[in-house]
């Protein structure tokens, strides 16, 4: 019996020192996170997102964002490529959107994030596998860019088109695909670039290299400027397009209590921003220690830090100030909110890998003003 135990226990040792030697995954660097800041203020809790109704609840997997288009037809793309319609759910009063039918509308062959339609009526499609995409009213897809500078891109993640047509996209990591964006978390390496192209001569332009991961992107209303959320970095960025600060970059906003995914303009000229999950205190902690974030990395993603269940939005003003949020503590109604695209008198809330789309009035919310 002592025998059988003493190879068990021998089993177990050389286990160990094998999964401790064995290459790790990535080539992590130390780096000390700022102090988590209050859920205080603006960021109080509170379960205003309770509220909103969800649309094609079950018949969706993976909704990341959420685009409308003149007619009322709302757009989402799921985990197995398809982009699905729920046809008029936008033109519904409250309540009446749950009932949308759900209408498989084009497969990208890829996974579809970040989407918005150009004033010419075309879906353009921020694709983690197969980069830009345009998609035409009647289905017909094109293939706008997939690298820059010579630099494939990694993982297609968001877009904002201005006014002349020029699409402003993130491709969140060059190194990490999209299934592996923990690994790009643990490496705290910046793998992410914030890009344009120009419609009329098809060129990629990198306007920010060396981000860490380059999230969503919103263009300013004035198109003075362009955000873009740094990720593992809890902030947004500001690139300036015009003026005297021109080529350079400001903090929008820093030191946000969640990871910040993709972010939307209103019509007021407020920007709606969503964060998937709070903050993880393990990952915070294991930052400044790149021998401990290797091993995490070697770790099956079981067991890894996962994820808290939450749902969470903020809408801040035209200087980064934060003006209210709105969440869901429990995470059982709306979790992982990974888009926020306003559209009229509703929000639209995505989500990476819920079963719903959830829809909010804005007459449902207090908002208040920014000076």
């Amino acid at each position: 019996m002592k025998r059988g135990i003493c190879f068990v226990l021998l089993g177990l040792v050389v286990v160990l020192v094998g999964w401790a030697l064995a290459p790790s995954p990535i080539d992590p660097v130390a780096w000390t996170p700022p102090s988590e800041a209050a859920m205080d203020g603006p960021w109080q809790p509170n379960n205003a997102l309770k509220r909103a109704e969800l649309l094609a609840k079950g018949d969706v997997k993976g909704p990341e964002a959420v685009a409308v288009d003149a007619a009322g037809n709302v757009y989402a793309g799921m985990e197995n490529g398809w982009i699905v319609r729920l046809a008029g759910a936008g033109t519904q009063p409250p309540g009446a959107g749950a009932e949308a039918v759900v209408e498989r509308w084009v497969n990208t062959g890829g996974r579809p994030l970040g989407m918005d339609f150009d004033q010419k009526g075309n879906l353009i499609v921020a694709d983690a596998w197969k980069g830009l995409i345009s998609i035409a009213p009647d289905k017909t897809l094109k293939t706008l860019a997939t690298e820059a500078e010579g630099v494939p891109f990694g993982f297609t993640d968001d877009l904002d088109i201005a006014s002349d047509g020029t699409i402003y996209f993130s491709d969140a990591s060059s190194r990490f695909n999209q299934p592996d964006f923990k690994l790009d978390l643990l490496e705290n390496r910046p793998h992410g670039r914030l890009l344009k192209y120009e419609p009329a001569t098809g060129e990629v332009v990198v306007l920010m290299p060396a981000l860490h991961f380059a999230n969503g992107v919103a263009v300013d209303p004035q198109e003075r400027f362009v955000l873009v959320n740094e990720t593992w970095r809890y902030r947004v960025l500001r690139h300036w397009l015009a003026g005297e600060r021109a080529g350079t970059t400001d903090v929008f906003a820093d030191n946000l209590p969640g990871f910040p995914d993709n972010i939307s303009r209103d019509q007021q000229g407020r920007y709606w921003l969503a964060l998937p999950t709070l903050r993880n205190a393990t990952v915070d902690r294991a930052h400044p220690h790149p021998w401990l974030k290797e091993l995490m990395a070697k770790l099956p993603e079981a067991i890894q830090p996962q994820a808290q269940e939450y749902g969470l939005i903020a809408v801040l003003g035209p200087e980064g100030e934060i003006l209210a949020s709105f969440h869901d503590t429990e995470g059982k109604h709306l979790q992982e909110i990974t888009s926020v695209e306003p559209v009229e008198d509703f929000l639209y809330l995505g989500s990476l890998h819920n079963d719903r789309i959830g829809r909010l009035a804005l007459s449902e919310l207090e908002l208040p003003t920014s000076d």
